[in-house]
């Protein structure tokens, strides 16, 4: 049986379904307020890792975090991301890992978050105009002085992240991944035999009609939403897959983490697994 928690790096133990913080809104009052109510209830459903990132909100996220959880609870993980900066043209967002880029948004991560170190610190997206050696250079330098506790990767091919583990040890890959898109299952794969984490963004999304009926059909015979069934899906796919769905609704969230109740026979996951199949 599939376990519903992981070890990150073979040290940092969460509960596999996580808990993606983008959508959480940080205005106006009543809008935060509900937010910081959302975020709260998480950790009180027993969701040990919230992901964040600088993008969202330019730090503004982070903030909001650190206002509804801080101090937190000794198993909480909080990741966010860096490498995304508003340094484009009119100060438009761009990927941006030039190192002082990159040592800037983790010490104002490091403020806004109210902590002395990041354990999980994960590189949005790899700048193809900065070195790949420059950019993980500069994470390791920080974690080197502590800084930083591990490091991961989003976004990625089978050779980047191959690449990458050249220059650094990575313990977790974030990449866009859901029972209807699989564009990442080669880096899945990998993942999985290396034993890093996978955690998939967008670990929700619904497809054409016939999709959505056959999704649809095994809910209601697990007596499940289809959300559900496809976070169980996912949880069932691999041991090393971490989804971290996000919502700005409670209810939403007690859906989403009801999920791990639902137990998917080896008929209902082979039908559901054949729907990202050519037809």
């Amino acid at each position: 049986m599939t376990s519903d928690t992981f070890r990150i790096g073979g040290e940092l133990g969460v509960r596999r379904l996580g808990f993606g913080a983008m959508r959480l809104p940080t205005e106006p009052a009543d809008d935060r307020e509900r937010a910081v109510a959302v975020a709260r209830r998480a950790v009180e459903l027993g969701i040990t890792l919230i992901d964040t990132a600088h993008l969202y909100g330019g730090g503004a996220n982070e903030e909001l975090l650190a206002e509804a959880l801080h101090p937190y609870p000794d198993e909480l993980l909080i990741t966010t991301k860096v490498g995304v900066a508003r340094t484009g043209p009119g100060g438009d967002w761009r990927l941006d890992g030039r190192p002082e880029i990159l040592r800037d948004q983790v010490e104002q991560a490091l403020h806004r978050l109210r902590v002395e170190r990041i354990e999980l610190l994960q590189l949005h997206r790899i700048d193809p105009e900065t070195p790949l050696a420059e950019q993980l250079g500069a994470l390791r330098e920080l974690q080197d002085e502590g800084r930083i506790g591990r490091l991961g990767l989003s976004e990625v091919t089978v050779d980047e992240l191959r690449r990458a583990r050249e220059i650094v040890e990575v313990v977790s890959v974030q990449n866009r991944y859901n029972l209807l898109d699989r564009e990442h299952e080669p880096v899945l794969a990998a993942c999985e035999a290396a034993g890093i984490a996978f955690l998939p963004w967008r670990p929700v999304a619904w497809g054409n009609a016939g999709e959505r009926a056959e999704i649809a059909a095994v809910a209601a015979e697990s007596g499940a939403t289809p959300t559900q069934v496809a976070l169980a899906w996912l949880l069932a796919r691999s041991p090393v897959v971490l989804p971290i769905p996000g919502t700005a609704r409670i209810s939403h969230l007690e859906e989403n983490l009801a999920a791990e109740g639902v137990r998917l026979t080896e008929a209902q996951y082979q039908r559901l697994d054949r729907l990202s199949e050519p037809t």
